[in-house]
């Protein structure tokens, strides 16, 4: 967790100790306040904003090297004729990953946080001003790659997804809590390559099932395309996108 943003904290209401010398009197002031309570009006601001414009919104997490891009990449596209789609991309450097998203027709915005290890509902409220709102029902936020920090912070989404490559191991849910207790969908991919991993598919289901009994769950392949219409009709049986889908 980082050190600047105070989401190292927990839980989430910090105690900050003011040392005041005030006529030789050393006075100890105790403050309570909810770190997260200025991101959370913001986020509710944009969820507003999303419900206003009929904006369906999905919030992207994972470690890095997951296949998150590739995911978001293989969903934009096969889904270009259906939904008039938007990306906002996350990371602390480079445009790399915007980059590749703008080969689809997605509007595509990325932000780049320097060494902030999340996304913040104030970023994405910036974002927006980016996107041609009027034309976009699906909006992907692709979150810095990260299982810790970025679930702690609410950017206004309809619903969250925890994606998990079959490469992380099958403990990944019971190590990281937090994420997959507020996911409402767990993505598993790179199942092509499972058997060559010795991923235990059983194992990962359980630990899952476990820790967010609440997801839904999706076994897919982002690069060979396996599993993938099985999340696309899901989506489109959650949103609230007025589409004809085949």
């Amino acid at each position: 967790m980082c050190t600047d943003c105070g989401c190292s904290v927990t839980p989430d209401i910090v105690k900050i100790n003011h040392k005041i010398e005030y006529q030789h009197q050393l006075k100890t002031l105790n403050i309570h306040q909810d770190i997260l309570s200025k991101n959370n009006h913001i986020a509710n601001h944009c969820r507003d904003l999303f419900k206003q414009k009929n904006i369906y919104t999905l919030n992207i997490l994972s470690s890095p090297g997951s296949g998150k891009t590739t995911f978001i990449q293989k969903t934009l596209t096969d889904l270009k004729d259906i939904y008039k789609s938007a990306v906002i991309v996350g990371d602390l450097a480079t445009d790399n990953d915007a980059q590749r998203l703008k080969q689809t027709s997605a509007q595509v915005v990325q932000i780049t946080t320097g060494n902030i290890c999340h996304l913040e509902a104030e970023m994405i409220r910036q974002a927006l001003k980016e996107i041609n709102l009027d034309n976009c029902q699906l909006l992907m936020i692709e979150n810095v790659g990260n299982l810790v920090c970025p679930s702690a912070y609410d950017l206004g989404e309809n619903k969250r997804i925890a994606l998990l490559s079959v490469t992380e191991g099958e403990d990944k849910p019971l190590k990281y809590p937090t994420l997959f207790k507020s996911a409402d969908v767990v993505i598993i991919n790179k199942i092509d390559i499972a058997e060559a991993v010795e991923f235990n598919q059983k194992l990962a289901l359980k630990n899952i099932h476990q820790i967010a009994p609440q997801a839904k769950i999706f076994m897919v392949s982002s690069r060979k395309g396996n599993g993938m219409n099985n999340w696309y009709h899901y989506l489109h049986q959650i949103s609230t996108i007025k589409t004809t889908f085949i």
